[in-house]
């Protein structure tokens, strides 16, 4: 899913902050990430769950993003330590200036596009240039919307996730001035130290992480309610042995190898997620090969996990139609391409041989990794792997010609850079790319904009458990009818179809009509 902003100016609203102060008052977790809280006695600023004792009213400013309370003069907690908090996700009907904002602060608050560069006019340079913009007009938009510039917003995002680093792991500072996005040591340090007052060598003494400790842990929010049991047995039902290890019952946990490509390197690695309901949070362990990419494996997990959901947003929407489904998320993609080999794999047979696909192909194709478990054992092949597979092999494993020309195809868009198949990618172009694809059509295209994309109103109009729900199965055309009664879920069909597809045993890939595939 997209990060998205506030479309209002950020001026004080005594009603609401009297509504922020009895969520702090009762550390809601509904409202994590939702807005921060500034303490004019001690300069700190907390998320609404923080265990510290509750400050007097008079002495509270709230602020709905980190970079206000940071630009107002505000420290980051140490305790409750706003970094973990659950993105602020809105989606609404909005005017151009508004949906400017949103798209910039999706691409800023993006480790992607750190790049490594500096904080300076040549980011916010970059940026205008991305979204078709003069630097001006967006600095002027940004700041009129938020009360912060872009550069603000970008240097909070980088600092945030350095110190979280710092405390999680045992990375030597260079590599997490590196890993945030800073060009040097010298400016990370003096960057830190004019935002927070303090050093990073004393942020990392007061963290959890020791030196030689394998898979530091991070814990990361989310907002209730979050149906944990249902989402991993929908990756359960798909999983991959060897490259995943998912259990939904009462252990609550994912597993599985993963690989990023990120700045002209790659790594390789693990990851353990377990959730704790009670506490509203997933736990999230990695291997130390992961450790210099942490932003990014955080960031893909959070998408993974659909963690920056808000519920109260789409249950307004959603519940009069699915009323039992008000925990349910959407299944993300840890790695777009594996996702969209998934799903052209998937094309027009069950869950189960569609599996079976993705095993074998593993088995032939993916690389060996050493993990702490002998469940996961390799790796999702490379996109230069698959790109360079001959028609032989792959029929081989069972894979029909059609879908040959179109993973070799996907294989080739991607590792070119051509194809952008992340949370940060425009999701009209990017869909009418993989239609031009061969062997892709609409189905497989809103499948890909829905969990890899994080599209939050993707819809596969041509989906048989669709009509069904929709009991529009006996029209002359089901999809356009199905497209015109989900006009009701805008803007969150996406999570519309998880819940028809939950009531109806999951999408009946057997059966559905997938246009040019």
């Amino acid at each position: 899913m997209r990060t998205s902003v506030p479309t209002s100016s950020p001026q004080p609203d005594a009603t609401a902050d009297e509504g922020r102060y009895l969520a702090l008052k009762a550390r809601d977790a509904r409202f994590d990430g939702r807005f921060f809280t500034g303490v004019t006695s001690t300069g700190i600023y907390c998320r609404p769950v923080c265990a510290v004792r509750t400050p007097r009213r008079e002495n509270c400013r709230f602020f709905t993003l980190a970079a206000q309370a940071e630009s107002a003069g505000f420290r980051p907690c140490l305790r409750c330590r706003p970094e973990l908090a659950p993105q602020a996700l809105v989606w609404s009907v909005q005017d151009a200036s508004g949906i400017l904002v949103r798209q910039a602060v999706r691409l800023l608050a993006s480790p992607d596009f750190w790049g490594g560069a500096a904080p300076s006019e040549g980011a916010v340079a970059r940026l205008a240039a991305r979204l078709g913009v003069s630097d001006r007009h967006l600095r002027r938009i940004f700041e009129a919307t938020l009360g912060v510039s872009p550069l603000q917003y970008l240097q909070t995002q980088r600092l945030l996730a350095a110190k979280q680093l710092l405390a999680d792991t045992a990375l030597p500072i260079t590599q997490v001035a590196l890993a945030s996005g800073f060009a040097s040591v010298r400016r990370f340090n003096a960057a830190f130290a004019t935002h927070y007052g303090i050093s990073p060598t004393a942020v990392r003494r007061a963290g959890t992480a020791r030196a030689g400790d394998e898979g530091a842990l991070v814990r990361l929010g989310y907002r209730p309610p979050l149906d944990a049991a249902a989402l991993l047995a929908f990756f359960a039902q798909r999983q991959i042995a060897g490259m995943e290890w998912v259990e939904p019952g009462e252990a609550l946990v994912l597993r599985r190898t993963v690989r990023i490509a990120h700045a002209g390197t790659v790594a390789t690695g693990w990851l353990n997620a377990q959730f704790e309901p009670a506490r509203h949070r997933l736990v999230l362990q990695t291997s130390d090969s992961l450790h210099p990419v942490l932003p990014l494996v955080i960031a893909r997990v959070r998408a993974l996990l659909d963690l920056d959901a808000d519920p109260e947003a789409i249950n307004a929407t959603l519940h009069a139609h699915f009323p039992h489904g008000d925990g349910l998320r959407v299944p993300g993609a840890f790695d777009g391409f594996e996702l969209a080999v998934r799903a052209v794999l998937g094309q027009q047979i069950t869950v189960a041989a569609a599996r079976t696909l993705a095993q074998r192909l593993v088995e032939r194709f993916g690389a060996p990794l050493a993990t702490p478990w002998a469940q996961l054992t390799r790796l999702f092949p490379a996109p230069a792997v698959l790109a360079e597979a001959d028609g032989d092999a792959l029929g081989q494993l069972g894979i029909v010609r059609q879908r040959q020309a179109a993973i070799v195809a996907l294989a080739r868009a991607v590792g070119s850079g051509q194809l952008q198949l992340h949370s940060s990618a425009d999701v009209g172009a990017t869909t009418a790319q993989l239609c031009q694809l061969p062997g892709i059509g609409d189905w497989t295209a809103q499948y890909i904009a829905m969990r890899a994309l994080r599209w939050p109103d993707a819809f596969p109009s041509g989906d048989v458990a669709l009509h069904k729900a929709l009991a529009v199965q006996g029209e002359k055309s089901p999809a356009r009818a199905a497209a015109e009664a989900s006009l009701a879920w805008q803007p969150w069909r996406s999570y519309a179809v998880i819940r028809a597809w939950a009531g109806s045993q999951g999408p009946a890939q057997g059966t559905v009509k997938l246009s040019n595939q």
